[in-house]
């Protein structure tokens, strides 16, 4: 694959996350190492964008600081413990052709729970199912990072208002991605190659950050969303076409 080829699938992940990260609490963060995980393999995708992860977390936490839901947190960071312990450990079962299937998969998943969604009135917070949804989340991100569907499972029938929504899911994935860093070192994921192809991508993060603030305030999210799962549907397919 040809640079101009690698950059056509490159650009647009990174911008996503970064828009993501800025406004729009995860919802775009699913589409960023499928589209990737097209020009690359799905495991350098992971690792090359882990590192630009971390710098849209921090960069579009800014704008929520202290508005994050603490009770919903205490909940959430120890499942995404043992899920990130769960990563760790089976890691290197999982082959190339798995781990795309498997990144295919959520985001195809995260498509069709989105269209059987229904705005129920707001549930409390229930721990034991935090926890769970936490895991698996914890699982799906070490591995695709690609956490956000359990995770809006969870915080999705609580109703949260917007800011608070976006800033416990900004924060709770800031902390997930930190963690991530020590195991993904230790399984050698960090290459040159890996760090460098992270470090000429990064640039892009802050453009992102910034259209996401932008948007927050003037797109209506109901047709973002729609528009978000139709790209997160083409790329699953893709995806899952690509591997099986």
């Amino acid at each position: 694959m040809t640079l101009s080829e690698f950059l056509l699938f490159a650009l647009p992940a990174i911008f996503l996350t970064g828009l993501s990260k800025g406004g729009f609490g995860g919802a775009l963060g699913g589409i960023a190492v499928p589209l990737l995980a097209l020009a690359i393999s799905p495991k350098q995708a992971a690792a090359v964008m882990l590192p630009i992860l971390c710098l849209a977390d921090v960069v579009g936490l800014r704008a929520y600081i202290g508005h994050w839901d603490k009770a919903n947190l205490k909940v959430m960071m120890p499942g995404a413990l043992i899920g990130i312990a769960l990563g760790t450990l089976t890691f290197g079962m999982l082959d190339e052709r798995l781990i795309g299937l498997l990144m295919g998969a959520i985001a195809v998943g995260f498509v069709l729970l989105g269209l059987v969604n229904r705005n129920d009135k707001p549930r409390p917070l229930q721990r034991g199912r935090g926890v769970m949804l936490s895991s698996i989340a914890g699982f799906t991100s070490f591995v695709a990072h690609a956490g956000g569907p359990p995770i809006m499972m969870h915080l999705l029938p609580q109703q949260l208002d917007k800011l608070r929504y976006v800033a416990t899911i900004n924060l709770f994935f800031l902390m997930t991605n930190a963690v991530k860093l020590i195991p993904y070192a230790a399984l050698g994921q960090f290459s040159r190659e890996n760090l460098l192809l992270s470090l000429t991508l990064a640039p892009i993060v802050p453009f992102g950050v910034w259209a996401g603030l932008w948007l927050h305030k003037r797109i209506d999210h109901a047709w973002f969303y729609r528009i978000a799962r139709i790209g997160m549907l083409v790329a699953g397919l893709q995806l899952i076409h690509k591997h099986l």
